[in-house]
């Protein structure tokens, strides 16, 4: 009787293998873009670096329906009884094949026996169905330990030290001591009639208008408005009472406490640039944490609710925009008082304001103020995802609205009369 060969006859071999064999560059060259493409495997640490898959000895990837075998097994054992082929099988030796990774795909039924024979599990291969739910419910695991790790992760970072809780503690009293109406900025405010903002009569040069009678009801409470972020300003340390100049408006500051971590005072000079370019930030504010989304307005100053269009029309423009579209997003993060004044306590300490001189101190401040308000917000403990990054980017914001608002105020002077303008608005924003 003729023996059968231990390999298949290479006439008998599909097409694109003997190509291969013979060397076809074409062939050869898409194989090695395939391979390319392909990510390289992850090995588990059981096993063996140069571990061979049972069936065809090819290097094993892992436990693979209970058996250790190579990617390419596992998925031909996979798809073929997920889609019941194996009775679809026939080889034209008998059964007698023997299989290689050079060789398991020329003879599918003896390919299939081996794995059978070696032990791998046919009641291990999902059906649709199932393989759906398992990979619902590793989803389901993995996000339920993400959610345990970012829980784990947040317990151990650290709160505030005792000294950073009496520089919080100074902050926040300066905010809620500086701020008009505090918690019940609601039961108190006062609708700016919708007649007035409604009626632009001043060109501007951009294309917006200015309703003279809005930008003179903004004017009435921009002072009182100005004085109170001085205010906040001069109770904090390294800042005091300024003889003359925007800083000189209000009441005299309290004494600071003695904070080692916060540097000395600084020179009436940088207190002075640094009070003028946080203005209007800190204004801004204090206006968007008081956005209404019912109402949909901005409490200014504590005491005047205005909708977008009477902001815009009063002298703000694309200004207005950039307010309301912060009140908006700032109301899904809730800040407390505290987290308020860190924030504007941040703005005040900007040490890339023009003309400072003394840089580095400024800038070493308003390090100390950001380590503490990153400690209180672990304390806080918010379940928005990424809190602390997302609030800064606020930080951002914030100094944009008043770059455009400086920009502004430029054209609001060439188009509105000066004598609407109360000194103390000029003396702050006029460089």
């Amino acid at each position: 009787m003729e023996q059968k060969p231990s390999t298949l006859d290479p006439l008998s071999e599909p097409e694109d293998t003997r190509c291969c064999r013979r060397g076809n560059p074409q062939h050869g060259a898409r194989r090695g873009v395939r391979d390319a493409r392909r990510p390289a495997g992850y090995i588990p640490s059981y096993l063996d670096k140069d571990e061979q898959c049972v069936v065809c000895g090819d290097k094993a990837t892992g436990y693979h329906y209970r058996c250790i075998t190579c990617e390419g097994c596992k998925g031909f054992f996979r798809r073929t009884i997920q889609k019941n082929l194996h009775p679809t099988y026939s080889c034209k030796y008998d059964g007698c094949c023997v299989i290689d990774k050079i060789t398991r795909n020329q003879c599918q039924l003896c390919r299939f026996k081996k794995c059978i024979s070696v032990g791998m599990a046919m009641d291990l291969v999902l059906d649709d169905s199932k393989r759906v739910a398992k990979r619902k419910l590793i989803e389901e695991n993995r996000e339920r330990r993400r959610k345990e790790e970012m829980i784990k992760s947040l317990q151990h970072r650290p709160n505030p030290s005792a000294e950073e809780w009496e520089l919080i503690h100074v902050v926040t009293e300066a905010h809620r001591s500086t701020n008009a109406q505090g918690s019940h900025w609601k039961q108190k405010r006062k609708f700016l009639p919708e007649d007035i903002g409604q009626s632009p009569m001043a060109s501007m040069p951009d294309g917006d208008k200015v309703d003279l009678e809005a930008f003179s009801e903004f004017t009435k409470i921009i002072t009182p408005a100005i004085t109170r972020v001085v205010d906040f300003a001069k109770k904090l340390p390294m800042f005091s009472e300024v003889r003359g100049g925007a800083a000189g408006a209000g009441a005299a500051a309290s004494p600071s406490p003695p904070l080692t971590r916060v540097p000395p005072q600084l020179p009436c000079e940088d207190q002075i640039i640094l009070l003028k370019g946080c203005c209007m930030e800190i204004m801004s504010l204090r206006a968007a944490v008081r956005y209404d989304p019912e109402s949909e307005t901005l409490t200014l100053s504590g005491e005047m609710a205005v909708k977008r269009e009477q902001l815009k029309n009063g002298g703000l423009g694309v200004v207005s925009d950039a307010i309301f579209d912060l009140g908006k997003s700032l109301s899904a993060f809730n800040l407390d008082d505290t987290e308020v004044a860190l924030l504007q306590a941040v703005l005040l300490m900007s040490s890339d304001r023009t003309g400072l001189i003394c840089v580095e101190k400024i800038e070493k401040c308003q390090e100390t103020y950001l380590l503490a308000f990153e400690h209180y917000i672990n304390y806080r403990k918010h379940n928005i995802p990424h809190f602390w990054p997302k609030l800064l980017m606020k930080v951002t914001d914030l100094r944009m609205i008043g770059a455009c608002h400086a920009s502004r105020f430029l054209h609001m002077k060439v188009e509105c009369p000066t004598e609407l303008f109360p000194p103390l608005f000029l003396e702050v924003f006029e460089d």
